[in-house]
């Protein structure tokens, strides 16, 4: 069932539905997540069950601005300054930071780990519904935090809007509408328990902004001695459509454009570069120039090329420049599930 997030009575009602502990539709500025308490196991035992997600892959805990010291320190037994420095930067926004986890908090959302993934989303339907989680009156007890993994079966394509959920979960999941998300990929995510960053997942937060806000310039994962936790959205294998994707440099993909023959069909092209095609049947969907708007509109450009039944969807590659790295690391994943 889908309601306007706007309305202060959906809000209660969202509310009270997570205290009692169901399952939610929640829109953030990234993707919508798929909500619950993250410190009621069984409530978060039902996202794994929902999705069909492995129960050691952890989920993203999100946590409201209003008292969000508190909120921290709910979850977290450390914070590096650099952490901080990065809270301050970046919160409310598209950034989660790992850090050590306290022994009891957000057991079933940490995949056995003893570290925790959270984030302040910068949405207002999303930061309205944490603050009236934490303000919460008996009989129900106050939710400091909602584990909310992207609101889709695990491994495809995230939901940017409240229908896509809606599609996934049917119509007795509750979902808060907050209108298309305005950021499109999923938060950056940054390993903060160790001495440096570690950037574990690209998104809209580039690099060159992590250094400028703390001073230390984020490390690759692979360049570590010991492993990094693990982190959502981080398998080599994600993102992906029913069709079998395919990326190809844009010399490559006129090249297979040419090779087709008149009649093929069952084949989407998701491109930026001008096409010379003579081919009939083929669907054509142009993909933004534009980093930041070839992000919003990512996963809902692949859905639509998907619900048009098409067997393939061959993919332009994107530039390999600072700003596409987010949308790089989508596709990437998106084709090695093909």
């Amino acid at each position: 069932m889908i309601v306007d997030g706007q309305h202060p009575a959906a809000i209660a009602q969202a509310a009270q539905a997570l205290a009692e502990g169901k399952l939610l539709g929640l829109p953030t500025e990234t993707v919508y997540g798929l909500a619950a308490n993250a410190d009621d196991e069984q409530a978060v035992a039902q996202i794994f069950a929902a999705k069909g997600r492995p129960s050691n892959h952890p989920l993203i805990v999100h946590i409201a601005h209003h008292r969000v010291e508190q909120a921290v320190a709910h979850y977290a037994q450390a914070v590096p300054l650099f952490a901080q420095q990065l809270m301050d930067a970046f919160w409310p926004g598209a950034l989660t930071l790992i850090l050590p986890r306290r022994p009891h908090a957000a057991v079933a959302s940490t995949g056995g780990q003893d570290s925790v993934g959270l984030r302040c989303p910068a949405h207002p339907v999303a930061q309205a519904l944490l603050e009236a989680c934490q303000q919460l009156q008996p009989p129900y007890a106050p939710i400091w935090g909602l584990s909310a993994p992207s609101a889709n079966q695990f491994g495809r394509i995230s939901p940017t809007t409240a229908t896509h959920v809606a599609g996934e979960f049917g119509a007795d999941l509750l979902v808060l509408d907050g209108g298309a998300c305005q950021v499109g990929i999923e938060s950056t995510i940054i390993d903060c328990t160790r001495d440096v960053p570690v950037l574990l997942r690209p998104g809209s937060i580039s690099r060159s902004a992590i250094e400028q806000a703390c001073g230390l310039a984020p490390l690759d994962k692979e360049a570590l001695a010991t492993p990094a936790p693990r982190a959502s959205g981080t398998l080599l294998a994600h993102y992906a459509p029913n069709a079998k994707l395919r990326l190809m440099a844009a010399s490559q993909l006129q090249a297979a454009v040419e090779m087709l023959g008149a009649e093929a069909k069952n084949i989407a092209i998701y491109h930026r570069s001008p096409l010379r095609t003579a081919t009939n049947g083929l669907i054509l969907r142009p993909m933004p120039s534009d980093a930041h708007q070839a992000a919003r509109q990512l996963f809902s450009d692949l859905r639509a090329m998907d619900a048009l039944g098409v067997a393939l969807i061959w993919v332009e590659a994107p530039p390999n420049a600072p700003e596409w790295e987010g949308v790089r690391d989508r596709l990437q994943r998106a084709a090695a599930a093909g």
